[in-house]
């Protein structure tokens, strides 16, 4: 389990989104598969699975997750794909929440 896995989200009320060098030295952390999407704004990572019972499972565990960091990210999933993008909407940006759930959903898959 990395660092930011085992870190909580905190509760964001607005403020600045993180440094290009910041978000870049957090996502050093995540598994390759995310990446950085809109000039830098969203984090973004697509999951494969063998088939919709394991897609539908995934999908489950991630909002479970998102529930209990109360960070809740955008995700579409089909009969063997998924995606999930985070942003804070407060910051307008990335912010640390970001990288500890995407860490957190890491550690879902093997």
């Amino acid at each position: 389990m990395t660092e930011l896995a085992q870190k909580r989200c905190i509760p964001c009320e607005g403020g600045n989104p993180l440094a290009k060098k910041q978000a870049e030295a957090l996502q050093k952390q995540l598994n390759p598969r995310w990446k950085p999407i809109d000039g830098g704004k969203k984090l973004e990572a697509s999951f494969e699975f063998k088939n919709y019972f394991r897609t539908l499972a995934f999908i489950n565990a991630a909002a479970y997750i998102a529930i209990n960091e109360d960070h809740h990210p955008d995700m579409s999933f089909g009969y063997k794909t998924a995606t999930i993008t985070f942003w804070t909407h407060a910051v307008g940006g990335l912010s640390e929440n970001d990288f500890i759930c995407a860490a957190k959903i890491d550690g879902l898959v093997v």
